[in-house]
């Protein structure tokens, strides 16, 4: 089932989902399992599961010489979406990057979340590799993430990237893309920011997924502004709590988010990360109160590969 089709028959209830990345090449899909099973009990609505692009290592070889490799990490976001679905009968939400795939490697992937019954996709351009200051994309591939949504518009209405195939059968694929109440860090401002936004809905994109965020009025404004724009799809807020409290100074960084005063305060009188991880899932659930008591359509939470504290806030919410 699509994604807008749950939201639609949850006749105004917030529904609960979930992010969760592939384990690290080697290991089992049972260790998706692990992380999945205590949360089965608060019935998400559908499972978002991560896309990881390629990574560069360095080998010596026999000469001396460094000899540049390619590797995925975590490969098997297609075989998982799938496993998912046959173990839970959950719907997932297969995640699709610009960076290091070339458009047919994406029309190829695309076919088999097809095949699979897979319902939805979430596309996103992707971060750069950390060898790189800037994102590059793929020769062949995409620059950004509105060109993902026109090639899966393009399938839905039977184009493929071989114009001539005859008798196509159109692909039936719901659409999410990312948000940013705090703005994406390349943006020069949010008015730009949310220009891009609005050519994504208008390309064709069926929902929103926020960045995680830390203050609900950033969520709260960023929705005022969508709907200014003529951006007028769910708006499903991402959240993810501290656990840590490394993670104050970390998250930002990475996330390009804030952290509040007062929980930053709080977690700096923290001794240990024990306190700041029952700190960090308080603040959670009294953000996910406060945005179900406002009528979101839906709570999704960045699980980062811990099933605990995700549950620990569904206990107090689901």
């Amino acid at each position: 089932m699509k994604v807008t089709e749950h939201l639609k028959r949850a006749n105004g209830k917030t529904l609960f989902s979930v992010e969760i990345l592939p384990p690290l090449k080697g290991k089992s899909i049972q260790s998706i399992y692990d992380i999945l099973d205590p949360m089965m009990e608060f019935k998400p609505a559908f499972i978002d599961v991560t896309y990881h692009r390629e990574e560069y290592v360095y080998k010596k070889r026999e000469n001396g010489l460094l000899e540049k490799f390619s590797m995925r990490k975590r490969p098997g976001t297609v075989g998982i979406c799938a496993a998912i679905i046959n173990h839970y009968k959950v719907d997932t939400v297969p995640h699709i990057i610009c960076g290091g795939f070339a458009k047919e490697e994406t029309e190829n992937a695309l076919i088999d979340l097809n095949f699979l019954g897979i319902d939805n996709v979430l596309l996103i351009r992707g971060d750069a590799i950390k060898s790189e200051a800037v994102f590059v994309p793929h020769p062949k591939g995409h620059n950004f993430a509105i060109d993902l949504v026109k090639q899966v518009v393009n399938m839905n209405q039977g184009m493929y990237l071989d114009e001539e195939l005859n008798d196509v059968v159109p692909s039936k694929f719901c659409i999410g893309v990312a948000g940013y109440p705090e703005k994406h860090f390349e943006a020069p401002n949010m008015r730009s920011d949310m220009k891009h936004l609005k050519a994504k809905i208008d390309a064709g994109a069926d929902y929103v997924v926020t960045q995680m965020f830390f203050d609900n009025k950033k969520y709260f404004d960023f929705v005022e502004k969508c709907r200014e724009a003529g951006i007028n799809v769910p708006i499903i807020p991402g959240l993810k709590p501290l656990t840590s409290i490394k993670q104050c100074t970390v998250l930002p960084k990475i996330f390009h988010v804030d952290i509040p005063e007062d929980l930053d305060d709080a977690i700096a009188q923290c001794k240990s990360d024990k306190d700041a991880r029952k700190i960090g899932i308080d603040w959670c659930i009294q953000q996910s109160k406060e945005l179900m008591k406002a009528g979101v359509p839906c709570l999704h939470y960045y699980t980062m590969g811990n099933a605990d504290n995700t549950v620990s806030i569904a206990k107090e919410l689901f």
